[in-house]
């Protein structure tokens, strides 16, 4: 989704919703692809998984 596009789901500003995005950018929670003049985001599914196993491992639930 584009930044615009997931504002429209929450009740901040857009430039606050450009500021977060830029802080799970540079987590590397989430990814960012230009296509013309949009920025579409999509979760980094891949530490995102680290995260939830990484979670699993501390409350010693295992990942199916």
């Amino acid at each position: 989704m584009t930044a615009g596009e997931i504002a429209d789901h929450f009740n901040i500003s857009k430039p606050s919703i450009s500021h977060h995005l830029n802080n799970l950018k540079q987590a590397r929670l989430i990814l960012d692809e230009r296509k013309g003049q949009f920025i579409y985001y999509s979760l980094n599914t891949t530490v995102f998984q680290e995260i939830m196993n990484w979670f699993s491992e501390i409350t010693g639930r295992k990942e199916e």
